[in-house]
């Protein structure tokens, strides 16, 4: 999974705001990318050559990565899980089934990595091998969080129904509502999240913005808020 960093850029004073000490700024980017001037250098730590040729990659590129990781057993699962190679995890959590919650250099697990990328049938095995769903990276990110960024829903849904908090929030205090309402194609997960009934749609992040502030700049899906209002507004927010 790649991390997003910006580099030199020039804040415009029309857009300029008002941060806590303590913001997050890969964070920010997740809420307030658009207010990047254009031009501005973004760099993403790892291969993009790789990611440009995720396509092409045959089963034979997969099982030579593999074979190099094998004397990592961590590093493998960490890998297998955001790659979708359901067999290869199958293989090392019966191996060895207390590797399922390890981590990488920032906290994230296996099933962050799987929930990050879609993989639904990879979740349900880490669950079953009893994979943390309240697992935090050292943003304070849970998996849920992973799954709305990107609009899985069908993953983010079966860790909901995994006892996942709806309504966690990272040091940013962004919640994966907040984070569903960032992305422009994120109906599918909108509808889920705010159909919940123990969706806290009020709650704030560290900018003082609610998921609907995000969703009415970034979505065009920000009306779904409305059709939901009547039932949240009946449940106090905190």
């Amino acid at each position: 999974m790649e991390k997003e960093q910006v580099h030199d850029g020039q804040p415009n004073p029309e857009n300029s705001l008002d941060f806590s000490e303590h913001f997050n700024q890969l964070e920010l980017l997740e809420t307030h990318g658009h207010l990047i001037p254009t031009g501005t250098q973004s760099l993403w730590v790892g291969n993009s050559d790789e990611d440009e040729e995720q396509d092409e990659k045959t089963e034979e590129w997969y099982q030579f990565k593999e074979k190099k990781m094998e004397n990592d057993p961590s590093k493998l699962l960490l890998w297998a899980a955001e790659n979708n190679r359901l067999s290869t995890v199958r293989r090392l959590l019966s191996e060895k089934a207390t590797l399922v919650n390890t981590r990488d250099e920032d906290e994230y697990t296996p099933l962050h990595r799987a929930a990050y990328g879609g993989h639904l049938e990879v979740v349900r095995e880490l669950i079953a091998h009893g994979a943390d769903v309240h697992a935090v990276t050292v943003d304070g990110w849970t998996p849920l969080h992973s799954a709305c960024k990107w609009d899985n829903a069908r993953v983010a849904s079966f860790l909901l129904q995994h006892d996942a908090d709806i309504n966690a929030q990272t040091k940013g205090l962004l919640t994966p509502l907040h984070l569903a309402a960032g992305n422009r194609d994120s109906k599918d997960t909108l509808e889920l999240l705010l159909m919940n009934r123990y969706i806290k749609p009020g709650l704030k992040n560290t900018l003082e913005e609610t998921a609907l502030d995000i969703a009415r700049r970034t979505s065009i899906y920000h009306y779904l808020f409305e059709i939901v209002e009547g039932c949240t507004n009946s449940s106090p927010q905190s």
